[in-house]
């Protein structure tokens, strides 16, 4: 004769763990169990992955100012571009629209560049146009060389200025012939010559 040992089987969440009424406790030994063991390699290699591409993109971010500085809006502006002994123009609107701030960019023909908007410290995209990131550094740029010398402190902590020079340590350099007429050096490059749009300076 045979004799059979009753052997208690469980399942994670199993109906036969629920009708035992120990469902809670069972659901509670199996969580520990997954959690004890240890993620598989490649799920470990997306994450760390993952965490590379968003800490190297908060780093890589244009800085904001504290506060939106105060200027005469709406402001046109031409954007000479110079890099690699090619140059490109540009023209810049910026308006406000209600708490934000909107930039248009386009080339000599009206064909759109590039569209932002600046909401409460924040940008947000305007309208259908693909990311443009070297866009949003020279918008960011131009706030800051934009931003009068009295805000200059409050709004970014880490600048300085000196007779018409302004620079933003390791970002941004300025150096002024008029407030409203300036060329702007990144540290990679490229140069931009900023002036009124009609070539007139206050």
């Amino acid at each position: 004769m045979f004799t059979v040992s009753h052997v208690e089987h469980r399942t994670c969440g199993s109906g036969l763990a629920r009708e035992s009424g120990r469902s809670v406790d069972i659901d509670v030994e199996c969580a520990a169990a997954f959690a004890s063991k240890p993620a598989p390699t490649w799920v470990r290699g997306v994450l760390w992955f993952c965490a590379v591409l968003l800490l190297s993109a908060c780093s890589s971010s244009p800085p904001l100012p504290e506060q939106t500085p105060t200027f005469p809006l709406p402001l046109q502006l031409h954007i000479e571009r110079l890099q690699d002994e090619q140059r490109q123009d540009w023209v810049l609107v910026i308006q406000q629209e209600g708490p934000a701030i909107r930039w248009s960019m386009m080339d000599l023909l009206g064909i759109p560049q590039a569209r932002q908007k600046l909401v409460h410290g924040k940008w947000q995209a305007d309208g259908l146009l693909p990311p443009n990131p070297e866009a949003r550094e020279l918008f960011a740029a131009l706030l800051f060389a934009l931003t009068t010398r009295d805000e200059l402190t409050v709004n970014y902590p880490d600048a300085w200025q000196h007779g018409a020079q302004r620079t933003l340590p390791e970002r941004w350099d300025v150096r002024y012939a008029q407030p409203m007429n300036f060329e702007l050096n990144l540290p990679k490059g490229p140069k931009y010559h900023v002036t009124p749009l009609s070539g007139e300076t206050p």
